[in-house]
C-alpha cells in the first residue's frame, strides 16, 4: 500500500524547476501524496517560480540553498552541465537526515555524494511520460540510503508510473539509452508513419489518429500478452501479405541495425555526460573526482 510522503512531515525541494520537475510535482499532487505547501521549487527565473505557485500552489524561489535547507527530500532536476555549479552551491546544505533524489542524466552517485558531502543519494532515470503518470523509471541507491528512504523514493517514482530498482548503477546509463531516450525513438517513428499516411492521401488530422491509436493499442496488447514480441509480430504477418512486404522493406533498410546504433550512441553520450562533469567546486577551489575513487 502506498503511503503519503507527508506522513513524517516531509518537505520536498526541487532544485531545477523545468519540465521534469513540473511533471513530478503534478503527479504527486494529483495523487494527493503531499500537500502543495510542502513542495518548494527552485530555479533561476522568478517568473517561473510565480508560474508554478499560481498553477499548483507550491512555494517558488530562486534560492537553491534556502530550498535545500528546508527540505527532507531534495530532488536534483537540473541539466547535467549545470550540476557542478549546483553541487558547489549546495555543499553541506542538505539536512543530515535528508534524502537526495537525482534525475540528472549521466551523473553518478559518487559525484553527487562527494559534491554535496551527503551520503544518502538515489539516482533515477525517468522518462517524459511521467507527465501523465506513465513513466518507466530505473533507479538505484547509495549505501547511505536507509530502508525508510528507499520506501520514500519508491513512493515518489511509482507516482510517475512504473519503476525498477537495480543494484548496479551502470544500468542507469543503459536505461538512459533505452527507456530514458526511448520516447524520442517512438515519436520519430510515429511522425514518419503519420507523414507516410498523409502521402497516401489521409488528412494530417486523420493520419495522427490512425497512428496514435495503432501504437497505443499495440503497446497495450504487448503489455497484456505473455507472448514474445516476435510471436506478436508473426500473428499479423501473413505469408505474401501486406505486413510481410512492409517488413521486408524495413529489414532491407536495416531498421534493427539503425535502432541498435541509436541506442548505443545514446548510451555512450550518457557516459560521456557523467565523465565531463566529474569536476565540482570544493571549499578550496575546483576538485576533480577521479573515476577510480
Amino acid at each position: 500500500m502506498t503511503s503519503k510522503i507527508e506522513h513524517i512531515e516531509n518537505k520536498l525541494a526541487f532544485i531545477g524547476s523545468g519540465i521534469m520537475a513540473e511533471a513530478m510535482i503534478k503527479v504527486l499532487l494529483d495523487k494527493a501524496l503531499i500537500a502543495p505547501a510542502r513542495i518548494i521549487a527552485s530555479g533561476p527565473r522568478q517568473e517561473r517560480a510565480r508560474e508554478l505557485k499560481s498553477r499548483y500552489g507550491v512555494v517558488g524561489t530562486t534560492d537553491n540553498r534556502q530550498a535545500a535547507g528546508t527540505a527532507n527530500i531534495v530532488v536534483l532536476s537540473v541539466k547535467p552541465q549545470v550540476l557542478p555549479t549546483v553541487l558547489a552551491d549546495l555543499r553541506g546544505q542538505v539536512r543530515p537526515e535528508g534524502l537526495v533524489l537525482s534525475i540528472v542524466a549521466g551523473m553518478c552517485i559518487e559525484t553527487i555524494a562527494a559534491g554535496l558531502q551527503h551520503p544518502a543519494v538515489v539516482r533515477a532515470m525517468p522518462n517524459t511520460p511521467a507527465q501523465i503518470g506513465e513513466a518507466m523509471t530505473v533507479w538505484t541507491a547509495s549505501r547511505g540510503v536507509s530502508q525508510a528512504q528507499h520506501a520514500q523514493a519508491r513512493t515518489i517514482l511509482q507516482a510517475m508510473g512504473r519503476e525498477i530498482h537495480v543494484e548496479d548503477e551502470g544500468m542507469l546509463d543503459m536505461a538512459t539509452a533505452v527507456s530514458g531516450t526511448g520516447p524520442t525513438y517512438v515519436f520519430l517513428m510515429m511522425e514518419a508513419l503519420t507523414d507516410a499516411a498523409v502521402h497516401l492521401g489521409f488528412s494530417r488530422r486523420v493520419a495522427v489518429q490512425l497512428v496514435t491509436q495503432t501504437v497505443l493499442g499495440s503497446v497495450l496488447f504487448a503489455r497484456q500478452s505473455d507472448r514474445h514480441l516476435a510471436e506478436l509480430r508473426n500473428m499479423v504477418t501473413s505469408p505474401g501479405g501486406t505486413s510481410a512486404e512492409a517488413i521486408y522493406q524495413l529489414e532491407k533498410g536495416s531498421i534493427r541495425t539503425i535502432l541498435s546504433k541509436a541506442v548505443w550512441a545514446a548510451y555512450q553520450k550518457s557516459k560521456l555526460l557523467g565523465e565531463a562533469n566529474q569536476t565540482y567546486q570544493g571549499p578550496n577551489g575546483p576538485l576533480i573526482l577521479d573515476q577510480g575513487e
